[in-house]
């Protein structure tokens, strides 16, 4: 029994968000007091990963940073909504989405980086974050498991917000962001339909109580 008690507890840990902000802390300090190389080796740029194939830089690039406010940011968001998701859908299903999202804003960013012919290269996990705001918007639709102050429209305003912040503020890859947001979207309904179909639940109706009270 007590076994079986510390396993619920670990499978409670949010341990892959940890995880992540873990080694994106690590990885800034030592962009900041290591070789500068490691900044040039995993930014994203067409150059790179389309004439020299150098494809793992859609990992690399999302555990990179610009500078401490980038890193902040994003790490706060990373831990406060990550850590309540991974709570609800499990920790391999939420790192799945997660790299997921963070590729397909990569792959975004990249074709419109080669439409406009800009040869400069992008970093950080602001595409694979905002997937998670994809995500999000897809379990409030789709799951309808409760999540205490989480509604639709709160989780739209949020990522309004975020899309407007990112759209007026200089030096900003939105494409990754537009990227990761739709891929987050369609891969967490795919997900929440998969789990209510293995569940034997019937896929959720509209409902009139989405609205703010």
């Amino acid at each position: 029994m007590m076994n079986l008690s510390r396993l619920k507890n670990w499978k409670k840990i949010p341990y892959v968000s940890i995880g992540l902000v873990v080694i994106n802390v690590v990885l800034f300090l030592i962009e900041e007091f290591g070789p500068a190389e490691l900044f040039q080796a995993g930014a994203l740029n067409v150059e790179d990963v389309l004439i020299k194939g150098e494809y793992e830089r859609f990992i690399y690039c999302m555990f990179l940073h610009a500078d401490i406010e980038h890193l902040f940011n994003n790490m706060v968001m990373l831990y406060f909504m990550g850590t309540m998701i991974e709570k609800e859908i499990g920790h391999l299903s939420y790192g799945i989405i997660y790299f997921i999202s963070g590729i397909g804003g990569g792959l975004l960013s990249l074709y419109v980086k080669l439409v406009q012919g800009n040869p400069f290269g992008s970093v950080g996990a602001s595409g694979a974050i905002f997937g998670l705001d994809g995500l999000l918007l897809a379990m409030v639709l789709f799951y309808r498991k409760p999540m205490p102050m989480v509604t639709p429209l709160r989780v739209c305003l949020m990522i309004i917000l975020s899309l407007y912040g990112g759209m007026t503020a200089g030096n900003v890859d939105n494409a990754a962001h537009i990227g990761g947001l739709l891929v987050g979207l369609i891969t967490g309904a795919l997900f929440c339909m998969i789990r209510r179909y293995s569940k034997g639940l019937p896929l959720p109706k509209p409902r009139d109580d989405d609205e703010e009270k």
